[in-house]
């Protein structure tokens, strides 16, 4: 499965915990990443400052949904039930 341009819900709705640059603590669930574009894009895709649990997060249908308002809720779901306190 191909990322949905513009959809972003993994550089919004999960908590990144390892440093993104201008995050040098990562950043919460719930907060926009600072390296995403006004539409929605990565600024750092594809360059090594990006960091590896974001290059290594694949697209599927089980993460993404069908729509990016999906996408958003599943991830919402995962954040709360793995993230430490927010059980």
């Amino acid at each position: 499965m191909e990322c949905r341009t513009g959809c972003a819900a993994c550089c919004i709705a999960i908590s990144i915990s390892s440093p993104i640059p201008g995050m040098p603590e990562g950043k919460p669930a719930g907060m926009r990443c600072i390296q995403l574009t006004d539409d929605n894009r990565c600024g750092i895709f594809g360059q090594a400052s990006r960091p590896a649990v974001c290059s290594g997060l694949q697209a599927e249908e089980a993460m993404c949904g069908s729509n990016n308002q999906e996408a958003f809720h599943i991830l919402t779901q995962l954040e709360r039930q793995t993230a430490p306190g927010l059980r």
